[in-house]
């Protein structure tokens, strides 16, 4: 791996949004290279006069223009500048509310369309809607055009032609949306995105320690990284057996923590990430298309740091843990296998049965870690098991928690920020396909279905019941042709889920803490 190779934090600089203003609109327009319009699916008359050239695009649009059809034009004035309006499907005439998601992935076209055209400046016009749509309606125009002007890694040796859209404008905003908070959540997605997608021999363990200290120092954070040697000093079996395989030493589980104030406190929450930079299965090995795109392993870490990020630029009023589990998951002679007896950090013993479920062996040390530090509540994020996309495709995530009052909290947050979960059952008697004759716990089932509830029941035994637990099983994390309002196969799903979950819910996430 040549220095050039080498994975980076992304330097594109920040989406600037400016807010509406008291220039006449028309000298706005001078300023911008395109418009994007939004109105409902059957606009009044009253709607097309509040647009410019409202007439020419109505004529345009009954000619053309079908709920998911978009008119492209351009203004008759001096600038030229080009036009993309859609009618939002299913709104009627505005007052009808549609979906979080639907209304994601509506501004996910029109910002293909906008981003198409290759402008600088943007300038959004969103007419003929209650004040609340309309202010759901532009934040989700951001966070598209967020998205889709977004650079993602890239290592040709020729330059990428880079995308231009650095300006939006909104025009009209009767709500006073919260931008700053937006563009933190288009941030930490983009984040997620730029990381996961992030090639193995770039992002190898030491280089992405590195990564995440200058990350820490940006942000302020204290970090601390268990190495092995350290975490074999705290009885961390479970993780290094799935470390012990690998060519370097380089594995470990990175501590940070961020602290609104610099008085030393508990963490009121504490995330914990799958940091698995590349898993091969071990020896009980993948084929090769289940083998692929194993860089995308880690997208659990890269959630929980990305939402750590944009916590701390919204400057969260309480202590936050973040706990990232690093490693690879190799073959070689001194890989773990089936059968082996390992025993983790709280002193549970476990039974291997099978090499590639070393997910939840590296979490189960890193939540158990986590639990030592006696937060009130704790999300974890992993790519972790194969029949929950079978359960709920890449469209949704799966969610298991142990306090099973939180799952129509879990449920609402999806659908408000339309990163779409969906709860599993958490009863004790799926624990019976877990027992063992020799350890405290199998691994995983050796046949039978549903591993993405045994894997939860599993890691359910390293955190204690004292502490709220939500995980967060990661099926949306990668989707072909992208998911809402992100374009690509690396969705970086979880993000907004989990800064809607903290930030907004956190109260009720502590109040079923224990003690």
């Amino acid at each position: 791996m040549s220095a050039a190779n080498t994975a980076r934090l992304p330097t594109q600089p920040e989406l600037r949004v400016l807010k509406p203003s008291r220039t006449p609109v028309s000298k706005l327009l001078g300023k911008t290279e395109h418009l994007l319009v939004v109105v409902p699916e059957k606009p009044s008359a009253s709607v097309w006069k509040q647009l410019p050239d409202g007439t020419r695009l109505r004529g345009l649009a009954g000619k053309r223009l079908a709920a998911n059809v978009l008119v492209r034009s351009r203004l008759a004035n001096a600038s030229g500048a080009g036009i993309t309006l859609g009618k939002l499907p299913g709104t009627g005439n505005g007052k009808k509310e549609v979906g979080a998601f639907d209304r994601l992935s509506f501004s996910g076209r029109l910002a293909a369309d906008v981003c198409g055209d290759n402008p600088s400046s943007v300038a959004i016009l969103v007419a003929g809607f209650s004040p609340a749509t309309e202010g759901a309606i532009l934040e989700s125009l951001i966070l598209a055009l967020a998205a889709h002007r977004f650079r993602m890694p890239t290592y040709k040796s020729e330059p990428t032609k880079q995308k231009r859209l650095n300006t939006v404008r909104i025009l009209k905003d009767e709500t006073g949306i919260d931008v700053r908070r937006i563009l933190a959540e288009a941030n930490a997605t983009n984040l997620v995105r730029w990381l996961t997608s992030q090639p193995p021999n770039c992002l190898d363990a030491k280089t992405y320690l590195a990564l995440l200290r200058s990350l820490a120092k940006d942000k302020g954070w204290k970090l601390s990284f268990l190495t092995e040697a350290k975490l074999s000093k705290a009885g961390a079996g479970a993780f290094l057996a799935v470390s012990q395989g690998n060519a370097m030493r380089d594995a470990g589980i990175v501590h940070i923590r961020y602290r609104p104030k610099k008085s030393v406190v508990r963490p009121k929450i504490a995330l914990v990430g799958k940091g698995i930079i590349f898993d091969t299965g071990g020896n009980n090995l993948k084929p090769f298309k289940g083998m692929l795109d194993m860089h995308q392993d880690m997208a659990g870490s890269a959630v929980a740091v990305a939402t750590l990020a944009a916590l701390t630029d919204l400057q969260a009023p309480f202590a936050i843990d973040c706990w990232l589990a690093i490693t690879e998951n190799r073959v070689s002679a001194n890989a773990y296998k089936p059968r082996d007896i390992v025993t983790a950090s709280n002193g549970v013993s476990i039974e291997v049965i099978h090499t590639d479920a070393e997910g939840r062996m590296a979490l189960a040390d890193t939540l158990a870690l986590a639990a030592k530090e006696k937060p009130k509540a704790i999300v974890d994020f992993a790519t972790l098991t194969g029949s929950c996309i079978a359960a709920l495709t890449e469209r949704y995530s799966g969610a298991l928690t142990n306090r099973p009052d939180l799952n129509e909290l879990l449920i609402d947050t999806g659908r408000r920020c339309g990163e779409r979960v969906w709860p599993f059952p958490m009863d004790h008697d799926f624990d019976e396909e877990l027992r063992s004759e020799v350890a405290d716990v199998m691994q995983c089932a050796p046949v039978g279905g549903g591993d993405h509830i045994q894997a939860a029941r599993f890691l359910d035994r390293f955190v204690p019941d004292s502490s709220a637990w939500v995980h967060i099983d990661l099926s949306s994390a990668s989707r072909k042709g992208g998911l809402a309002q992100v374009p690509g196969e690396v969705t970086g799903f979880g993000a907004r889920f989990a800064i809607s979950l903290v930030l907004d819910n956190h109260e009720r996430l502590v109040r079923t803490a224990k003690g």
